[in-house]
């Protein structure tokens, strides 16, 4: 029965954690602002104005999951510390797998809700957009940059996020020049721009048949999805656009009408192109939407005030400063150069077990806030 009095202990020291958590949500402020979105909601003449009273039934369902998460977490407390009386009591281990499985259920949801409280950023709630890059060096470049659009889109899956393929160049051997996807979820961009940067990878070359080791780099750009809601201006004056056909070996990833879009904001140089889709306005609203994103993400990485201030010369990628170094030979370790955080099971850093990468970001970040 020491299990039962050790999972006890855990449990109760617990609960000033879940009580600074829930005055960290600040959750008194989100009932009020939640009795307040639905009286709006209940005036005459709320569903005139689609757009706004949409916005507003979407942060309604925000607030409300907030709070009952919450308070599941608060009631799955209660009733594994009964459990562990009942089983004190009685005398009876029975119950100890239910126990093991629930708590660590708790546990994780606890540590996923604790991190929420370090997202602050504008665009924190957003959808994500996510471009890889493969660097120079060839087919082993493209290669790694297919693997971390693996080890990302499966974080997503993980977390249950979904993902939309929005442009994807293949590489000229394996693995891709770029490609561009868009992660729908709940804070997606305020978990996934810890990923924003280089990424290099050090290993023996399948490619290279004397066994070598290569270094290698590629890019991740993550930038918060924003919709045209006049925020982000997009005017027709400041773009160029040009249609061209899909190119690459492309199989059912790309199309190969001359639908394919690129658009190119004239006051950043910033170019974003789409190819996926076979309709020639699918693909122009997939540029439109990368291309606020990216002017959002600029925007709010370098403190400034207006999308107008941004400059080409800020859009480049410095690829010698790499975020995280991922080495498989002569031995494993994936380590963030930023926040020292490092991981020796680099199997499953690639198989998107990245949130120590995304914690330690985020705390980081909250630190240099305070």
């Amino acid at each position: 029965m020491l299990e039962f009095e050790s999972y006890k202990q855990k449990l109760n020291e617990k609960v000033p954690q879940l009580e600074s958590l829930g005055q960290a949500l600040k959750l008194d402020k989100a009932k009020e602002e939640i009795a307040e979105l639905v009286e709006q909601s209940g005036k005459d003449g709320f569903w005139n104005d689609l757009e706004n009273s949409q916005k507003v039934q979407k942060r309604i369902h925000q607030l409300q999951d907030k709070c009952s998460k919450y308070d599941k977490l608060n009631k799955t407390c209660e009733d594994l510390l009964v459990i562990c009386e009942m089983a004190l009591e009685e005398n009876d281990d029975s119950m100890l797998p239910e126990l093991k499985s629930e708590y660590d259920s708790f546990e994780t949801s606890l540590e996923q809700m604790k991190l929420g409280t370090l997202l602050y950023g504008e665009y924190d709630s957003n959808n994500a957009i996510v471009t890889f890059h493969a660097g120079a060096g060839g087919t082993e470049a493209q290669d790694w940059a297919n693997m971390l659009y693996r080890m990302i889109t499966r974080w997503a899956e993980r977390h249950g996020f979904t993902y939309t393929l929005l442009d994807w160049l293949d590489g000229e051997e394996a693995g891709l020049k770029s490609a561009t996807i868009r992660i729908e979820g709940e804070n997606a961009y305020g978990y996934l721009k810890s990923e924003h940067g280089v990424h290099r990878l050090v290993r023996i070359s399948p490619f290279d048949s004397s066994g070598r080791r290569h270094t290698s780099f590629a890019a991740v750009e993550v930038m918060p999805e924003m919709k045209d809601t006049g925020e982000i201006e997009l005017r027709d004056d400041d773009i160029k656009m040009d249609t061209f056909r899909s190119s690459g070996a492309g199989g059912q990833k790309v199309n190969k009408t001359s639908s394919a879009v690129r658009l190119t904001h004239l006051p950043s140089g910033i170019v974003v192109s789409s190819q996926v889709e076979r309709s020639y306005f699918q693909n122009l609203e997939n540029c439109k939407s990368m291309l606020r994103a990216r002017l959002a993400e600029i925007k709010e990485r370098e403190h400034l005030e207006k999308v107008s201030d941004i400059k080409g010369v800020q859009m480049r990628i410095e690829w010698g400063s790499q975020i995280r170094s991922y080495v498989f030979m002569p031995y494993t370790l994936a380590k963030d150069t930023r926040t020292g955080y490092e991981n020796g099971n680099i199997n499953a850093v690639m198989d998107g077990d990245i949130d120590g990468f995304i914690t330690a970001y985020l705390t980081m970040k909250a630190g240099e806030r305070a």
